[in-house]
């Protein structure tokens, strides 16, 4: 490089950094600190989504909310398990992922699938399920 083009260049570094670096060099609040503040942008949330167990043992609960109203009151577990089993029978995918035979009992059971020529299909309640979530 030329003498000239080298000062050029640094010229432009300077004018660059004239007003401090362009990476911010500022603390940052760490994600929890964000989430210890209340957000004045939305509203508080009257219930929490997720029970945690509590001393004795119990398991973990889905919350009673309109989404998840199908499988609320199970364990998050096994809603979890049941909502990934919906999503198999819905992309028709239980030949290579078979849903566990209980799992098709409990589904049955709480009216989200039919079985058809022996297989699992949802039903409108099984498809509303999924669209809640």
């Amino acid at each position: 490089m030329t003498p000239d083009r080298l000062q050029a260049l640094d010229e432009m570094v300077t004018e660059l950094f004239r007003d401090g670096p362009p990476i911010s060099t500022r603390e940052e609040p760490s994600p929890a600190t964000l989430l210890d503040q209340p957000s004045t942008d939305e509203p508080a949330l009257e219930a929490s989504i997720i029970e945690t167990a509590s001393d004795e043992g119990n398991a973990t609960t889905m919350a009673e909310q309109p989404g998840s109203a199908p499988l609320a009151g199970l364990d998050l577990d096994t809603a979890i398990r049941l909502r990934w089993a919906l999503r198999d029978i819905k992309a028709e995918r239980t030949k290579l992922s078979p849903v566990r035979p209980d799992d098709l009992r409990m589904l049955a059971e709480l009216g989200l699938i039919e079985m058809r020529d022996d297989e699992p299909v949802l039903t409108n309640e099984g498809h509303r399920a999924l669209d809640w979530s």
